[in-house]
C-alpha cells in the first residue's frame, strides 16, 4: 500500500484490522521520510496535549473561576446598592422622629452637662448659684393604671441671686440649649441692694433605660 492508496480508503467502511495488516505490508512503514513526518506530527500533538493540560488548562480554569466570582460579586453589589438605597430612605423617614426624641430626652451624662451649663451661664451673667440640686427621678406612665414607665421626669431645684437683666440673659441661654428644659416653678423676689433672688424648679426628661 502506498500513500495514494491510503487516501482512497473509505473511512465509513474501514476495517481497522484490515488497515493494520495493509499498513504492515505496505511500503509506508519502510519509508523513512513518512515515518519521520509521522513521528514529528504525532510528537507535536502529544507535546501540545501535555503543555495544554499541564500549563494552559489550569490557567484557563482559574480564569473561568475568577470570572464567575467577579460576576457573582457584581450581582451582590447590585443587591447591596438596592439595600443601601432602601436603608437610606428608612433613615430619612425616621430622622425627624429621632431628632425630636433626641432633643427631648436627656441621658445621665447629659444631666451632668446640664449642671455645668447652668454654672457657666450663671457665671457669664454675674449670677450667684446659692443652691442647685437634682431631685429623685419621677416615673411617668401614659396610663395611671399601667405599670410600664414611658419616661422619667428629673426635677432640678435651684436658687440664684444677682442682677435681673443678667438673670434674663441666663434664662435665654438655657432656652437656646439643644435639649428641652422645662421651668416648672419659678419665684422671683427683689433683694434690696442685691438685685433679685430666683427660687424654682426646672425639669428634664429621661428615657426609662437610663434611670431604672
Amino acid at each position: 500500500m502506498n500513500l495514494s492508496e491510503l487516501k482512497n480508503i473509505d473511512l465509513k467502511n474501514i476495517d481497522v484490522k484490515d488497515l493494520i495488516e495493509k499498513l504492515k505490508n505496505s511500503d509506508l512503514l519502510k519509508d523513512k521520510k513518512f515515518l519521520t513526518k509521522f513521528g514529528l506530527y504525532f510528537g507535536s500533538i502529544v507535546l501540545f496535549l501535555i503543555i495544554y493540560y499541564a500549563f494552559i488548562s489550569p490557567k484557563v480554569d482559574a480564569q473561568k473561576q475568577r470570572i464567575n466570582l467577579m460576576l457573582q460579586n457584581e450581582k451582590q453589589t447590585v443587591v447591596f446598592k438596592q439595600e443601601i438605597v432602601g436603608l437610606k430612605a428608612k433613615v430619612e423617614k425616621l430622622q425627624p422622629e429621632y431628632d425630636k426624641k433626641s432633643k427631648l430626652f436627656h441621658s445621665q451624662k447629659e444631666v451632668e452637662g446640664l449642671y455645668q451649663n447652668i454654672s457657666n451661664f450663671a457665671s457669664m451673667n454675674s449670677l450667684n448659684i446659692i443652691n442647685l440640686n437634682k431631685e429623685n427621678p419621677v416615673p411617668v406612665s401614659p396610663d395611671k393604671k399601667a405599670k410600664k414607665v414611658a419616661y422619667f421626669k428629673i426635677p432640678v431645684s435651684y436658687e440664684i441671686t444677682g442682677n435681673y437683666l443678667g438673670y434674663l440673659k441666663f434664662r435665654r441661654a438655657l432656652a437656646k440649649s439643644n435639649k428641652v428644659i422645662n421651668f416648672d416653678r419659678e419665684q422671683i423676689t427683689v433683694v434690696q441692694g442685691k438685685g433679685i433672688k430666683s427660687v424654682g424648679t426646672l425639669s428634664i426628661v429621661g428615657l426609662p433605660d437610663e434611670y431604672k
